[in-house]
């Protein structure tokens, strides 16, 4: 990861208490943590739900690994789709 330091520049509160911080950072999502009255530490982070995490464990990442792995030496087909439904029919 390239890192880029830039000078400090004076930016002002809008009356709405928003600062702009450059179209670069546009849509990011950023944690903000305020170490001290009025000193603030903002760094842009990836944000994973809580129901999404299970999906970017060892695990999980392992297991969707060989799906796709399986998957792409098992194309998709209707060639077998009637006979499928059939037999889940009868089975009921």
């Amino acid at each position: 990861m390239q890192t880029t330091v830039s000078p400090p520049t004076v930016k002002v509160i809008g009356a709405n208490g928003q600062i702009s911080l450059g179209k670069q950072f546009a849509g990011r999502q950023v944690l903000v943590a305020e170490q001290e009255p009025g000193v603030w530490l903002i760094r842009t982070a990836t944000v994973i739900p809580d129901n999404e995490r299970w999906l970017h464990e060892a695990q999980a990442a392992s297991d969707l690994a060989r799906a796709v792995a399986w998957s792409t030496q098992h194309p998709a087909s209707d060639s077998q789709t009637d006979t499928i439904l059939a037999t889940a029919v009868q089975s009921e």
